[in-house]
């Protein structure tokens, strides 16, 4: 039974987002889990869309940068600019200085900038001329790109991907789902009518709820064993960091919140495994070659792993 405040969320989200509930449940329990969410997938499948509609279902403050090659640090984290008033420097925030950031297209911008979103995302603060500005809590990236392989994209660094706590991808829509799309093509966008149903103090009440969350000891142990396979599989050449499995235990305990349990379950974790592991490891060359995919790779860790009994 999903929590009725999670149940108000997913379907404000819903209506302008159809027929990707399994979706729209990852990301609010990112947002829970107070992670940060890649969303990898072709243009035009609602991304952006998507994120639109949590900022305005959960009253977020909300901004977007679409990223290009042209775009600065200083458009991310904010400049000084000299106030003749004043006779002193005074700082103008960037894009960063919100609730919920939409980073589009992040794989086509420079390193130096991607490095500034860095910061941001890891540190929870945007340091501009030597001085740290605290950004608001609560505070989530969403970060899309398009695959690697398409115009101007190039490959994010693994300490990039490793501060998203899961990646996503939303995928076609089913064809009656499209066919409901189609007919929602008329006047306003269906996102514009997407209302508040939570505060900004509820949403980061609810975070302090999934952190209170029950997790038994053999549970941490399952977690932190996952977490170990994935490093000593023979075609995985990079396994997950310790970061991988605390971002698993965190938004384990949001799955486990919106189900209305206030206790982690081994289902829980299977559940997300693979939505948070999946873009933290380097599989082998070899894999291609044998016609496996790093989704197979992990397929085989959870396999090997047992499962603790309740």
């Amino acid at each position: 039974m999903i929590h009725p405040k999670a149940l108000s969320i997913v379907s404000e989200v819903r209506k302008a987002v159809v027929g990707k509930d399994p979706v729209i449940c990852k990301v609010l329990m990112a947002i829970l889990a107070q992670g940060h969410i890649l969303l990898e997938d072709n243009p035009g499948v609602g991304k952006t869309t998507l994120a639109l509609a949590f900022s305005k279902a959960m009253d977020l403050a909300y901004n977007r940068i679409q990223f290009t090659p042209e775009v600065m640090p200083a458009d991310v984290v904010g400049f000084s600019v000299y106030s003749r008033v004043t006779g002193k420097f005074e700082y103008r925030p960037g894009a960063a200085l919100c609730n919920l950031l939409l980073a589009d297209e992040i794989n086509r911008t420079s390193a130096k900038t991607q490095s500034a979103l860095l910061e941001v995302m890891e540190e929870g603060q945007a340091t501009v001329d030597g001085v740290a500005h605290l950004l608001p809590r609560p505070y989530t990236v969403i970060a899309t790109q398009n695959p690697v392989g398409s115009a101007g994209t190039q490959l994010l660094p693994e300490s990039q991907l490793d501060r998203f706590m899961i990646r996503i991808s939303i995928g076609y829509p089913a064809l009656e789902n499209e066919v409901r799309i189609l007919k929602q093509a008329r006047g306003a966008r269906a996102v514009d009518s997407v209302r508040p149903v939570v505060s900004l103090n509820e949403v980061t009440a609810l975070q302090e709820e999934v952190e209170s969350v029950h997790v038994a000891e053999e549970l941490f142990v399952y977690i932190a064993r996952l977490v170990a396979a994935t490093r000593e599989h023979p075609l995985i050449r990079l396994g997950a960091s310790p970061r991988a499995g605390t971002a698993l235990l965190r938004i384990s305990r949001a799955s486990a919140w919106m189900n209305g349990r206030d206790y982690l379950i081994p289902a829980d974790v299977r559940a997300l495994f693979h939505n948070v592991l999946e873009h933290r490891i380097v599989p082998e060359p070899q894999v291609k070659l044998e016609g496996l995919s790093v989704t197979d790779l992990l397929a085989e860790v959870l396999q090997s792993v047992p499962t603790p009994k309740p």
